[in-house]
């Protein structure tokens, strides 16, 4: 069994260990190529003047919506051809979700990065499936698992394959409807030996609270954010919209597009002073 990387690259962007703040940031799901565009620009762009990394995420299917009419996305076909087109315009490493093993081999053709949803972090094949698919494997820890859950998790990575493995912390269920997130968890995920980002827009997400929908309280997203940049993560997750109340999926808990260039500029500021950039 081998040893996960407390550092890596994901395309040409440094993560881990000694490297500046990355951004893992985008949309919840795919709406349209013209949006993600939009988005993962400006994110882009705000990125590289405060000299942080940058990934940009989008799913192209949201599996795991509360209802079943909600919208889940364009599909992997459609989907891969967005992300493939606007990787190659904007020049930056792109990063989506997978759900099923069968799911990942077309997905690592186009991806830089491969993201395990919280909710299936223990799915032993889906694990085995992304650490054979060669690229890097971010790993969201269950609402129902504590940070030292995930050694065996990182161990399916290794045991089958993956070097490249960076943990997410999203926060823990409490009560009904509620995540809370336990600053202390950032150092045991560390321990595991893999770079740690923080969900900073699902971690204020009510998991189902509008009964066939989630919501969620976004206004605490820059206080959170800013205490996991300053517990020492390696990474910071968002989701953002130039429009978030008319978002298809995960709105409530979206950062409006405009507002984001003053919160990156404040994490870039606490990773500085930290010297990990």
């Amino acid at each position: 069994m081998g040893s996960p990387s407390m550092h890596f690259s994901v395309g040409s962007v440094p993560l881990g260990a000694g490297c500046p703040l990355v951004v893992v940031g985008g949309m919840c799901v795919l709406e349209s190529e013209d949006l993600l565009v939009e988005v993962g620009a400006a994110l882009g762009e705000s990125c590289a003047r405060l000299g942080l990394g940058f990934v940009l995420k989008a799913s192209f299917d949201k599996a795991n919506r509360t209802a079943l009419d909600a919208y889940r996305g364009p599909g992997i076909q459609e989907g891969l051809g967005i992300l493939a087109r606007v990787k190659e315009r904007l020049q930056v490493p792109v990063l989506t979700d997978v759900h099923t093993p069968l799911q990942v081999a077309p997905v690592a053709q186009v991806v830089d990065m491969i993201q395990v949803p919280a909710f299936l972090c223990r799915q032993t094949d889906l694990l085995v499936a992304c650490a054979q698919s060669g690229r890097p494997v971010n790993v969201k820890k269950g609402q129902f698992m504590a940070p030292g859950d995930m050694g065996p998790v990182v161990d399916k990575l290794t045991g089958s394959g993956a070097t490249e493995v960076m943990l997410t912390e999203r926060g823990v269920s409490f009560g009904y409807n509620e995540l809370v997130v336990d600053m202390r968890g950032f150092s045991v995920l560390a321990s595991h030996g893999t770079p740690v980002c923080f969900d900073a827009t699902h971690a204020v997400q009510r998991p189902g609270g509008g009964g066939t929908h989630s919501t969620g309280d976004r206004q605490h997203v820059p206080a959170l954010a800013r205490a996991a940049v300053a517990a020492g993560v390696d990474a910071v997750f968002m989701e953002v919209h130039p429009n978030p109340d008319r978002a298809l999926s995960d709105g409530p808990n979206s950062l409006y597009l405009e507002e984001v260039p003053a919160l990156l500029a404040q994490l870039q500021a606490l990773d500085s002073v930290l010297g990990q950039g």
